[in-house]
């Protein structure tokens, strides 16, 4: 299953590939570079499918906890002031996702969309400390009975070029649910109340809409 952001980029792959494989075929006679040309077409394809799936994920519906957005490895668990909705402390827990990890963006808790906002900005490295303020970036904030407030922001990084943002000022949002998506490599940053139980530790690997981040 693939993510409906690929869906025009997987087709153009599949038509230049095969035009490809059709000019390889007529106009390179040596076998030996015949078959590593047909290899490398054949790797390229599989890395914008794989960057583009969608794997179902099977998220417990739980207001007392916050499922990780993305899948990736945890880079940050620190507390932070937070200045472009909260102006106040708050702690932050933030995942790296590389090029090979899926990146749709899931809810990480249920509950109405407060605030959703775009930046554009740089493309600095996704693990830059200067990231989450200076790069092209989204802020989503839901809220929700047990947690109040939580806010979540996507980044992007030295090779990420586009984000997509789904949400909605007002609209009801479901735990788990497909929120957006990051093209080629980048970040989310959570940000929840200072007494929140955290779940994680540094260099955890966690997967989008399943890792538990924090219950309470």
């Amino acid at each position: 299953m693939f993510h409906k952001e690929g869906f025009k980029i997987i087709t153009i792959t599949f038509i230049v590939i095969i035009a490809l494989f059709l000019v390889v075929d007529k106009y390179v006679s040596i076998d030996w570079l015949q078959y590593l040309l047909f290899a490398t077409l054949a790797v390229f394809l599989f890395l914008i499918l794989q960057f583009f799936r969608n794997p179902k994920r099977n998220t417990v519906l739980n207001d007392t906890t916050v499922v990780s957005p993305v899948d990736g490895k945890v880079v940050v668990i620190e507390e932070v002031f937070e200045p472009e909705f909260f102006n106040e402390k708050r702690l932050q827990i933030s995942v790296f996702m590389s090029p090979i990890n899926v990146h749709v963006t899931r809810y990480p808790i249920g509950g109405k969309v407060a605030y959703s906002k775009y930046h554009p900005g740089k493309y600095l490295v996704a693990w830059h400390p200067k990231a989450s303020t200076e790069n092209e970036r989204t802020t989503v904030v839901v809220e929700n009975s047990n947690y109040g407030k939580v806010l979540f922001r996507q980044i992007a990084g030295a090779l990420a070029k586009r984000i997509v943002n789904y949400a909605e000022v007002d609209q009801d949002v479901v735990q788990g649910s497909d929120q957006g998506f990051i093209k080629f490599g980048s970040r989310v940053d959570l940000y929840l109340p200072l007494d929140t139980n955290i779940k994680v530790k540094l260099n955890d690997k966690v997967r989008g809409g399943e890792s538990i981040i924090a219950q309470n």
